[in-house]
């Protein structure tokens, strides 16, 4: 018998043994489906009835790479997604042809001036420059890899000259000056993971001039390791700053306060995906974690929706007063914004009380979270171009609006969002996906299961080997720095020659049909309706 009759036979006894068990596997399957009680179609179409739930179980990877367009997706199209990436990878984010935007929907607009600023008419830091690596895209073919190699690049980093940076608690003992107006929003060790924050505040301290918010569960020796400023954060849960039976320590907060890379404290009352407490899966509750934030290991941890050592804005305030007093450094307050009523209320308590915060942080609805409840991430908490008008105008009305900072946050992810948001009334911007993504977040929407398949909301050390620190610390960088960039272009589109002087009559209005409208009459219109409530109430 010749080789070819043998292979002929060993083929086909191996593909009569593949049929077999396929025709095996299929009636046990059959089996299987046809007597179980959960599934209604897998009991009436056995087996073909499986291909339903596979299609459903990768749905969302096929709507998010072929079938949504590039304006679609949510929480971030893909255009969106693009504009962060590109930032961060080539340190430029520049398009041809023109917009996608959809010009005939409403929204904001930035006034452009006839007479814009040059370059060298832009007021700015000068001096300070930084060297980050950047790839540059040499190729990039249809059917093979990308050709890009990285390169080390020194540029400026957009920082706010010294007479307009900005001073949060002025009147305290240590106030925090920051030179950027762009910093990165609350986010745990925990929620994410030891690689991600580390790369994150490496990346931010070679950026320079801005901040990293801890998140309520506490200091980690990763939120440290660039060196970076920090605003820690304390929630209702009191991670890091409490004693083993949960209480509020003044002995670790005072320990917590020597550190020197700590600016400021925040008190988060809510936050825009869940206007209630923090919550964390026990399976990311590490020895770690529970150590840092002082709780037990391995179970999960839900902060109550409020703090117990106060109930409204007068205790709220005085307790405050003497995290201010204890430590020397600014204290403020992380914020959602329900209704106008609201906003006056913590203005008006802030004036009659001549105490109050530092600083405010106005969260959107529309901002992210690693894990929340559909009704409160859809449904509870204005978004922040609602939100941010009515808490600036609140101070205003009460004659507060000097005593306090607003830094606003909200898928502020574009220099165009945050100048807008800037002219609202924010002096600040922080910023959380947009800089998830940097590190390589590709919006797989699985924060909440540990099973991050990036490295990077996620505590599994096998997941996180995906994540380069050494790399990824740079797209952080470059991305902030080209965020600043962007803004000062928008600044002098503007006819500004600093992003600090945005004011509402720098952005307008258009609705469906054309009008248009400047954020100042949208301000007088919230007066005027005022009035006439109080006309008609009297």
């Amino acid at each position: 018998m010749n080789i070819a009759n043998v292979l002929t036979i060993i083929g086909f006894i191996f593909c009569t043994v593949i049929l077999l068990v396929l025709i095996i596997i299929s009636i046990y399957l059959y089996i299987i489906d046809r007597t179980q009680k959960q599934h209604p179609i897998l009991r009436n179409y056995p087996v073909i009835g499986r291909v339903r739930y596979f299609l459903e179980t990768i749905g969302p990877e096929l709507r998010q790479y072929l079938f949504n367009n590039d304006l679609e997706g949510k929480p971030f199209s893909r255009n969106e997604y693009q504009h962060i990436v590109r930032k961060a990878k080539y340190k430029r984010d520049v398009l041809g042809f023109g917009s996608q935007r959809d010009f005939e929907e409403a929204g904001f607009y930035i006034r452009n001036s006839m007479f814009p600023k040059l370059t060298e008419e832009i007021k700015m830091d000068r001096k300070t420059k930084q060297t980050t690596e950047r790839y540059l895209l040499v190729k990039e073919p249809l059917f093979t890899q990308k050709k890009e190699y990285l390169e080390k690049e020194e540029s400026l980093v957009y920082l706010l000259d010294d007479e307009d940076a900005i001073v949060i608690g002025q009147n305290c003992k240590s106030p925090f000056i920051v030179k950027g107006q762009i910093g990165m929003s609350a986010m745990s060790y925990g929620s994410l993971g030891d690689r991600a924050i580390t790369a994150l505040s490496e990346g931010l301290a070679i950026a320079k001039g801005t901040w990293m918010n801890t998140g309520e569960g506490g200091i980690s020796d990763y939120h440290l390791k660039g060196g970076v400023d920090l605003i820690m954060q304390i929630g209702p849960g009191l991670f890091g700053v409490r004693d083993k039976e949960g209480n509020f320590s003044w002995e670790a907060l005072t320990e917590k306060s020597q550190i020197p890379q700590v600016k400021a404290f925040e008190i988060k009352l809510a936050q825009g995906a869940k206007t209630r407490g923090g919550h964390i899966d026990a399976e990311k509750v590490t020895e770690e974690i529970a150590r840092i934030r002082m709780v037990e290991p391995f179970k999960s941890i839900d902060s109550p929706n409020r703090f117990r050592e106060f109930s409204d804005f007068p205790s709220l305030f005085h307790f405050i007063e003497r995290i201010r007093e204890h430590t020397g450094k600014p204290v403020g307050m992380k914020v959602v914004i329900g209704s106008k009523e609201e906003a006056d209320k913590l203005a008006r308590s802030i004036k009659e009380t001549g105490k109050g915060p530092d600083f405010i942080t106005v969260d959107g609805g529309e901002g992210g979270t690693g894990a929340s409840y559909q009704e409160l991430a859809d449904s509870v908490g204005l978004p922040i171009k609602s939100a941010l008008p009515l808490m600036d105008h609140a101070l205003k009305k009460y004659g507060v609006r000097d005593k306090v900072k607003i830094i606003a946050s909200g898928k502020l992810f574009s220099p165009d969002r945050v100048a807008i948001a800037l002219a609202m009334g924010a002096d600040l911007v922080n910023i959380a996906r947009g800089f998830m993504i940097t590190v390589g977040c590709i919006q797989a929407q699985k924060c909440e299961s540990n099973a991050c398949p990036v490295g990077v909301a996620t505590t599994d050390p096998e997941l996180q080997k995906a994540l380069v620190i050494d790399e990824k610390k740079y797209r952080t960088a470059n991305y902030l720095i080209s965020m600043r960039k962007g803004l000062f272009r928008v600044a002098a589109a503007a006819g500004l020659d600093s992003p600090v002087h945005f004011k509402p009559e720098h952005v307008v209005y258009k609705d469906e049909k054309g009008r248009v409208y400047s954020l100042e009459e949208i301000y007088e219109s919230i007066v005027e309706t005022e009035k006439r409530l109080q006309l008609t109430k009297s």
